[in-house]
């Protein structure tokens, strides 16, 4: 087998892709999560003794220092899409990837595959897209080799923005109409963004640089909506859209 490599939230929508993509490749695999007794099931993507599921919290240092241990590769997927509790944007997508790296630097790793997201700038006037710039800042000081992706909304079988409109016009007479319509996304299927992230680690010249990830077509608001249920749909503006894109 390769090399050790570490995924943090490799238990999440496109970390269990992505830890299927680096099996494949014959990477050995540790999958840090806050919660490894929850996603046994990760351990059969790969032959026995393969995959391995370490218990992390990016919030806690100790933790993530125990997780890198003896990698010589890292893939940072963990996020959030909604502040809860400690869970704040900050906290995961700002300080977590800075916690990640350095300690990782450390360690002597320098393949690092930092996942940030289409939208991230300093200048961002929402939390989520300024969070993720200063994550990609802080991994880049430590490990100026990294390798930043950033996906538009990634979309599949268990994802959570297709997903939720189907839920939605489960129940709903209307669906809601966010932008007006007008505003467009070019979602990218989970397999080729773990397929992106695998490429980078096995190529080193893809490494370094800044990615930006999106499918093959630019698709309004409207036809997200329409796509999940022929029902009538109810515009909503960007500004009253809480959490994710609020300041």
């Amino acid at each position: 087998m390769q090399e050790l490599v570490t995924v943090f939230g490799g238990g999440g929508f496109v970390g269990r892709h992505t830890v299927r993509a680096l099996a494949k490749q014959g990477h050995r695999v540790r999958v840090a999560v806050r919660r490894p007794h929850l996603i046994p099931e990760l351990r059969v993507m790969g032959d026995v003794g393969q995959i391995e599921l370490v218990q992390a919290n990016v919030r806690n240092a100790d933790s993530v220092a125990r997780a890198l241990e003896g990698s010589t590769a890292v893939v940072n997927l963990v996020g959030v899409l909604y502040a809860s509790g400690k869970q704040t944007f900050n906290a995961v997508q700002a300080e977590g990837p800075a916690t990640i790296a350095t300690l990782a630097a450390r360690q002597g790793v320098s393949k690092f595959v930092q996942m940030s997201a289409i939208g991230a700038n300093p200048k961002s006037s929402a939390v989520y897209g300024r969070s993720k710039a200063a994550g990609e800042a802080a991994v880049r000081a430590a490990i100026p080799g990294a390798t930043v992706l950033r996906p538009s909304i990634v979309f599949g079988p268990e994802d959570d923005f297709f997903n939720r409109f189907a839920a939605m016009a489960a129940v709903s007479p209307v669906l809601p109409l966010i932008g007006g319509g007008k505003s467009r996304f070019q979602p990218v299927y989970v397999t080729d963004v773990a397929a992106a992230i695998a490429a980078v680690l096995a190529q080193p010249a893809l490494a370094g640089a800044t990615y930006e990830l999106g499918g093959r077509r630019s698709t309004p608001s409207a036809s997200c909506s329409s796509s999940s249920s022929a029902r009538p749909v109810a515009t909503r503006p960007w500004s009253r859209c809480p959490g994710l894109w609020q300041a």
